[in-house]
């Protein structure tokens, strides 16, 4: 049996990571999951969230990686996301300028709201402001 899996985490702008790991763990629409080397085959769709992952040499990473969609078979796993980033990389200002204008709107209930966009917008600044702490 194997004790790693190679994991890629992919963008329609850029590789975020390609390499071999030994854990990853991240949340989909079913909520939270853990990979671990010979997991069964999955398929998930994924929310925005704070992704982890350890690598071979035991380095621990944190990502935020948005909606996409998550695969794991005969131990390779990808993530396939609109958006992914390492915490370096986000911009603190402008995710807690999202999320109080995605609370705004979600506040004000009127009837051209697109609440499943508001949500999402909300649900990213949230996971990208956990990312950084």
């Amino acid at each position: 049996m194997e004790n790693k899996f190679h994991l890629t985490i992919i963008t329609p702008d850029r590789e975020l990571f390609i390499g071999e790991v030994v854990s990853l763990n991240c949340e989909g629409n079913e909520g939270h999951f853990g990979i671990l080397p010979n997991h069964a085959p999955m398929i998930a769709t994924l929310v925005p969230t704070v992704t982890t992952f350890q690598d071979v040499n035991g380095k621990q990473y944190t990502a935020f990686t948005s909606d996409g969609v998550f695969k794991v078979n005969n131990n390779k796993a990808i993530l396939l996301c609109n958006s992914a980033e390492w915490p370096e990389e986000i911009d603190k200002e402008r995710a807690e300028s999202a999320k109080q204008r995605a609370e705004e709107r979600l506040s004000e209930k009127t009837k051209d709201l697109d609440a499943l966009r508001a949500k999402l917008s909300l649900l990213r600044a949230l996971s990208r402001l956990k990312t950084i702490k």
